[in-house]
């Protein structure tokens, strides 16, 4: 073998020597939600909330002397898809993941983190039935639907009072919950649900719905599901002469559900967390989400960002990046974070989350309800 060629060989072994070091200096999160679909936006927040807490770790050293990397898993909120993701994350070996949005989604891609010993936070996912699998290694930073569906239905026993009352959902798992949390509640306040039932997510004409609530002399409605379905349902509403109030949950705090619905969005009722970016502790955070021109007020920004935080914090706490020992200091410990001072309960569950009920404009903007103050609900 010639000189120049054992030279080549030998920068090649360096060469590949150092991007070994360079791989092991890293911890890769898994970001998993919708980059595609329907409910896109939401992935936005989750995104640029994750990344962002990711670019402020590592601008302060990382962890441990590693840098944070994130990846992007694309599950477009389909159960079927979040399946296959949730096996390619494992295929890539990834142990910590941020995700996963939609509750359809989460819960079967839940399964297989916790068969494969990975840790993983929703920051948007609400349905119990997540969490009470009881899986060691799969938290949220996000309310229940059992909190938010009651903190709704109490404000309409209390505040709206309905005559003849509809309850709407898409028939999924976040949907279908959330509306049947409502019912519950206000059934429980004596309040008659004159209508209670589902549409199919991703249809585009609801006038026999609409039609039917009509002939129902129905005053209020909820829905339960995503923004691009109450939009329609709203635009069509208002176009066939229907005039009751709409409420929702913070599936539909979302600023497009105004491009879709129009005028007919003002009014609207929406629960959605407490406007974490209001927080005056938060207000470097918020400038450097605004320095990006980034939206820091969307509903998952801050869980998102919060859950990198607890996961980095966990791993400087123990010195480890072993899932079931950052999982451990998480159950046992309670972090002051961007949503406010986190302690979870033995399902992963947080112990205290606020929702609050706000009026939405057409303009995209939302005012906090005159009686719709933040409400603290345990998790169940």
């Amino acid at each position: 073998m010639n000189t120049i060629m054992r030279k080549s060989l030998l920068a090649l072994a360096i060469g590949a020597g150092m991007t070994s070091l360079s791989a092991q200096a890293e911890i890769t999160i898994g970001l998993a939600g919708p980059v595609t679909g329907p409910v896109a936006q939401y992935g936005d927040m989750q995104f640029i909330g994750a990344e962002m807490a990711i670019e402020r770790i590592n601008a302060q050293g990382g962890v441990n002397g590693e840098m944070l990397k994130g990846v992007k898993y694309d599950d477009a909120c389909e159960p079927k898809q979040a399946v296959a993701v949730a096996n390619q994350i494992v295929n890539d070996g990834v142990q910590f993941v941020v995700g996963h949005l939609c509750s359809s989604a989460t819960q079967p891609a839940s399964d297989i983190y916790a068969e494969e010993g990975i840790l993983m936070i929703t920051p948007a996912s609400t349905s119990p039935t997540i969490t009470e699998a009881g899986y060691e290694t799969v938290f949220r930073t996000i309310g229940r639907d059992d909190a938010q569906g009651p903190v709704a239905g109490r404000f309409i026993a209390e505040h709206i009072k309905p005559e003849n009352m509809a309850i709407i959902h898409d028939k999924q798992q976040y949907g279908e919950g959330v509306a049947t949390a409502v019912r519950d509640t206000v059934e429980e306040a004596g309040i008659d649900v004159a209508v209670f039932e589902g549409i199919t997510a991703g249809q585009q004409n609801y006038s026999s719905l609409v039609s039917k609530l009509k002939r129902e002399n129905v005053d209020f409605v909820y829905y339960g599901g995503y923004h691009p379905e109450l939009g329609l349902i709203l635009r069509q509403a208002k176009e066939l002469g229907f005039d009751a109030q709409f409420m929702g949950p913070e599936g539909v705090g979302n600023p497009d559900i105004s491009k879709i619905a129009g005028e007919a969005s003002e009014g609207l009722l929406v629960t959605l967390p407490q406007a974490f970016e209001t927080d005056p502790k938060n207000a470097d955070l918020v400038a450097a989400f605004e320095a990006k021109n980034q939206d820091p007020s969307g509903p998952f920004v801050m869980p998102a960002y919060t859950a990198v935080y607890l996961m980095a914090e966990g791993m400087k706490a123990t010195e480890s990046t072993d899932p079931f020992e950052v999982a451990e200091y998480l159950h046992q410990n309670t972090s002051d974070t961007p949503i406010g001072e986190v302690k979870y309960d033995e399902s992963g569950d947080l112990e205290e989350f606020n929702f609050v009920v706000y009026n939405w404009h057409a303009d995209g903007t939302k005012t906090k309800a005159e009686t719709g103050e933040a409400q603290s609900d345990t998790a169940q």
